[in-house]
């Protein structure tokens, strides 16, 4: 019996092969647990149909975030913290201050956990951070650190 696999199968294939398997074995497993549907031309065409929406979904996805990326990365962001006597500030900048100077002073949406500060910023200046935006793309952020004595 021929079957098309929904779900990744362990030592008989991936999801949206086609395989030849016994009839008892296609019913009473893997059709029964929701790992495969009978190969036909109707149900083929439609898991067909469903990947190449997914595609097109995806695609789009791609396209808005590299949107995101071209934007995040013509913009610099600005945080102002208090200054030590020794003119360091005071603890570090955190990826929750950068996302809510992202979101008030940009209206850029972006996850906290997304942004990646390698080493932790302690001193005034221009810094680049990477900021992860899903499917591979990741942008470079120029952040400027400014200090004050308030």
């Amino acid at each position: 019996m021929k079957v098309l696999l929904i779900k990744d199968v362990k030592s008989l294939g991936k999801a949206g092969e086609i395989k030849e398997v016994k009839d008892g074995y296609a019913q009473n497993f893997l059709i029964k647990k929701g790992f495969a549907k009978a190969a036909t031309a109707e149900v083929i065409q439609e898991w067909e149909a469903k990947q190449q929406e997914l595609k097109s979904q995806q695609e789009k996805e791609i396209e808005q975030l590299n949107a995101l990326k071209r934007k995040i990365e013509s913009i610099e962001v600005k945080i102002t913290k208090k200054l030590g006597e020794n003119g360091a500030l005071f603890g570090a900048v955190t990826a929750k201050e950068v996302e809510q100077a992202l979101k008030e002073d940009h209206n850029l949406e972006v996850d906290k956990k997304n942004i990646n500060i390698e080493k932790a910023i302690k001193s005034t200046g221009l810094f680049e951070i990477d900021v992860k935006l899903g499917h591979g793309i990741y942008a470079n952020l120029k952040l400027n650190i400014e200090g004050s004595d308030v």
